[in-house]
């Protein structure tokens, strides 16, 4: 099995050290670049090949934020983990929209940042859509109140049916949790979700639930208009 290949980018070295060793510790990672600030990683990321990005936030001459949208905006980009130091601040939520898969505090146990690693290699996203859904609630006024005309037109693409689900998924509900709502299986739950990301060309829940807010679909509070 080929080793999921990290990037650390933190400006604390003593932090990227600690990280390093829990990663090291595994068969299935490699830690294969490291960064202090968000240009450095850039510059390391054009030579390496890169499969997770764990993002530091308050980084000097190129915050975490710029960085990941940068990254993200890319040709096959690798997934970006940010890393920050208060649950649903400000800056984890504008992660979440310059593309990042999730948000973990940086004092998570090793057990769950490897959890994370993992699963955000895998194509999932790490935050629970109901922590998302608290994220945006919290920063709904950042959000504008009815969607903008060209991100609505994109809802037109989906079926009755999947924009049902997408109200789902970002008012929090797991696929379990939608198919005993909608009275369908689970398979046929993953394969709503699939069709959706693929429509709107999304990455993940993250990012359903981020646009599910921008066009107005849901309304702060989860409830759908």
């Amino acid at each position: 099995m080929t080793p999921i290949r990290v990037m650390l980018v933190d400006d604390q070295v003593l932090l990227r050290t600690g990280f390093r060793m829990v990663l090291a510790a595994q068969p299935d990672m490699d830690v294969v670049a490291e960064a202090g600030d968000g240009v450095e990683a850039l510059e390391v990321l054009r030579a390496s090949s890169v499969d997770v990005v764990l993002m530091d936030v308050r980084m000097p001459k190129l915050d975490g934020v710029e960085t990941t949208r940068r990254i993200c905006s890319g040709a096959n980009p690798p997934k970006v983990l940010i890393l920050t130091t208060f649950d649903l601040d400000e800056y984890a939520f504008s992660g979440l929209k310059a593309g990042a898969s999730g948000f973990m505090l940086k004092d998570v146990p090793p057990a769950e940042l490897l959890t994370a690693i993992r699963s955000v290699h895998s194509g999932d996203a790490v935050v629970a859509p109901s922590t998302t859904r608290r994220l945006l609630d919290r920063f709904a006024p950042m959000l504008p109140e009815t969607g903008t005309q060209p991100r609505n037109k994109q809802l037109e693409r989906l079926t009755d049916r999947e924009r049902e689900v997408m109200v789902l998924v970002a008012q929090g509900l797991s696929n379990g949790e939608i198919a005993a709502r909608l009275v369908l299986s689970e398979a046929t739950v993953k394969t709503h979700v699939g069709r959706i990301l693929t429509k709107l060309g999304l990455r993940d829940r993250v990012q359903v639930v981020v646009l599910a807010y921008e066009t107005g679909l849901v309304r702060a509070g989860g409830g759908a208009r």
